[in-house]
């Protein structure tokens, strides 16, 4: 039944009012009476930034995932400009699809495989076997920031066209410190987060574990998130340290299905579909990430070395696509990287990186027997880059610096064929602007998704699917931006930017009669659009921002491209209290995947929507130097929203909960 509430629409002019009043607010307000004056954090994210060849990322830090109530990372990144995000429940994400994930500017619609890929501490942490991130697998606890990669940046991270970059915290002075935060919520949401850092002679030490779970404001809505990270390092000279880390995740989340057809268990498997399933499928997931690390220090050049191991998997039943499947994910691999000055002004970047991706899928018609289970080994799927990048300083005019780059990353398949991504940047700096223009090649590989679909799904491929002999998809990616420092405590950012994909892999030709193949036949298609965001600190107490992300892309249905995205946000300080305010707008969209299958998309409309969010804490001294209670309230005017087709998102509801420090 749908969920029946008082509708209260705010408008993008309420929105702005909203903004407005608060900061109308922060100027009148009294003069703090605590001892200590703190500047507030920046509301939504930290910073803009370019690097040194021109590549543009944005930056969230803890401060901000604090400030948003985030119990995931999706609800982290859900007000940055050129993010949008789907999701069903309040906590967690069911699967790496329309059930929780993140979109860059337009990327990352497309399943199997995905052209967004997600990195912790620069390993790959994602659904290997299909090529898409899972949302579940990385835990925000323990985590000092997030940087968004907006477009290809080869000079970063290769094989996608757009990236999360999640930093853990590391001790940065010797002793040991600690926070912990504990809250209550409606739907019976609860959480319980900690994290230790530790450094002594030499040795650091961190360790963080997490539980967040919810009943969720629909039947079957429900989700469990358990996770642990932890890190050992030791300086062993002044050149060189070495270092360990694991990460362990373990989740559950129901689907509360489509609100417009009734609960149904389903029935027999008909064409791959589990029919009738609707609002009773559950999804567990599983990782188990362990790495080695040798970094060194000599002066101006520093490097790093990393291998890897990750295995997990994830399970569904009773999906109304996929009925009871199991998928089994082993990743392992090699990150290397170098970065040094060979003269003045000179900067050289340089590495390789090697993946190795293999596992097993489990579920009916697997291994060709039609409505029964079956399983089949996926082959590795190995794939090998290697990049290097130059960029130099110019002195051009008296206070104008000019830096152009240029650079490389080549790939090598033991599948597919081997490809290169050149890209090259340009940036003005001066002590108040920065102008930057880049071009780039993204290179996205067919995964071991082809091969697993193909298995997965016998009846509608041909006996030479032709998975084997795809050629990876390509985004020539454009982008030219300012950054300006407009007066001390203000800061304006704007870009535009222009994506055509080409060579879009697909499985085409299926139908009742005849099965189909993998080609790289989907028409080239482009997404233009612009990122503007103004950030501002009143004073020391009170900061405002503000973000717009214009999308238009050549297909007209596109999923999670709205035309219009809006996001808001003030932080302040009134007396003893922290407050935290923040707005959304998105005009209407499409949501759903964008299918690799048949060619097509099935997107379904999402209307507009305002959501407006509130968070205040009172720091409590007996609690630590970062101690604080908190009240968070969530839609606070009630608007009925939907990042999905039929699954609408819970109405008013809070959180109440503590946060301690040593």
């Amino acid at each position: 039944m749908q969920r029946q509430m008082k509708k209260f629409k705010l408008t993008p002019l309420a929105a702005a009012s909203l903004l407005l009043s608060a900061s109308a607010l922060a100027q009148q307000a009294s003069t703090p009476t605590l001892q200590e004056i703190v500047v507030t954090a920046s509301p939504i994210i930290e910073s803009n930034n370019v690097d040194n060849f021109s590549g543009f990322t944005t930056r969230v830090t803890d401060a901000q995932v604090r400030d948003l109530g985030a119990l995931d990372l999706a609800a982290a990144l859900r007000m940055t400009p050129g993010v949008q995000i789907s999701r069903y429940n309040e906590v967690g994400s069911y699967s790496g699809s329309e059930g929780g994930t993140v979109y860059i500017r337009g990327m990352g619609v497309s399943r199997p495989g995905s052209e967004i890929k997600t990195y912790i501490d620069g390993l790959p942490v994602y659904m290997g076997i299909w090529s898409h991130p899972l949302m579940d697998l990385l835990p925000l606890n323990g985590v000092q920031s997030i940087d968004i990669q907006k477009g290809a940046q080869p000079q970063v991270s290769g094989n996608n066209f757009g990236a999360i970059h999640l930093s853990s915290k590391k001790a940065s002075k010797d002793g040991l410190s600690a926070e912990a935060l504990v809250s209550l919520g409606s739907f019976g949401t609860q959480t319980a987060q900690a994290h230790l850092l530790g450094k002594k002679d030499g040795l650091d030490v961190v360790l963080a574990a997490g539980h967040a779970s919810s009943n969720g404001d629909r039947p079957n809505s429900d989700g469990s998130l358990s996770n642990a990270t932890g890190r050992i390092g030791l300086q062993l000279n002044n050149a060189w340290s070495v270092g360990a880390s694991f990460l362990a995740v373990n989740n559950e989340v129901g689907d509360p299905g489509h609100n417009l057809y009734p609960t149904s268990s389903g029935g027999a498997m008909i064409a791959g579909t589990w029919a009738g399933s609707n609002g009773v499928a559950r999804n567990d997931s599983k990782a188990n990430l362990f790495a080695l690390s040798v970094n060194h220090v000599h002066g101006d050049w520093r490097g790093e070395l990393k291998v890897y191991e990750n295995q997990g998997h994830n399970d569904l039943s009773n999906d109304p696509t996929w009925g009871t499947f199991n998928t089994r994910f082993k990743m392992s691999g090699i990150r290397w990287k170098e970065a040094f000055t060979p003269w003045a002004g000179g900067a050289v970047t340089a590495g390789a990186d090697h993946e190795n991706v293999q596992g097993v899928v489990e579920g009916p018609h697997v291994g060709g027997s039609m409505g029964l289970q079956g399983s089949a080994d996926i082959p590795s799927f190995k794939l090998t880059s290697a990049h290097v990048g130059f960029s130099q300083q110019v002195n051009v005019s008296a206070g104008w610096v000019m830096v152009p780059s240029l650079g490389v990353r080549v790939y090598d398949s033991n599948i597919y064929a081997s490809r290169s991504a050149p890209h090259m940047g340009v940036s003005f700096v001066s002590e108040k602007l920065t102008v930057y223009a880049n071009r780039a090649k993204g290179i996205l590989y067919p995964g071991a998704e082809t091969y697993s679909l193909t298995k997965a799904m016998p009846f509608a491929f041909a006996a030479s699917s032709g998975w084997n002999t795809l050629a990876p998809t390509e985004n020539t990616h454009n982008e030219i931006g300012v950054k300006w420092d407009m007066a001390p405590g203000t800061y304006f950012d704007a870009s535009i930017f222009d994506d055509l994909i080409s060579k879009r892999y697909t499985w085409t030709g299926f139908n009742m009669t005849a099965s189909g193949a993998w080609a790289n036949t989907y028409p080239d298609y482009r997404i233009r659009g612009a990122e503007l965001s103004l950030k501002h600190q009143l004073n020391a107490q009170w900061s405002v921002f503000g973000g717009v992300t214009l999308l238009d892309p050549s297909i007209s249905n596109l999923p999670y491209a709205p035309q219009t995205a809006v996001s808001v946000g003030v932080a302040g300080q009134v007396q003893a209290y922290r407050i935290n305010l923040d707005a959304q707008h998105q005009s209407g969209m499409f949501s759903q995947r964008q299918d690799r299958g048949l060619g097509d998309n099935n997107p379904q409309p999402v209307g507009a929507f305002t959501v407006a969010n509130a968070r205040i804490a009172r720091p409590m001294a007996s609690l630590g130097k970062k101690g604080e209670v908190f009240a968070a309230m969530n839609n606070i005017f009630d608007a009925s929203y939907q990042y999905n087709a039929g699954y609408p998102m819970p109405g008013r509801n809070v959180r109440i909960g503590l946060m301690a420090s040593f």
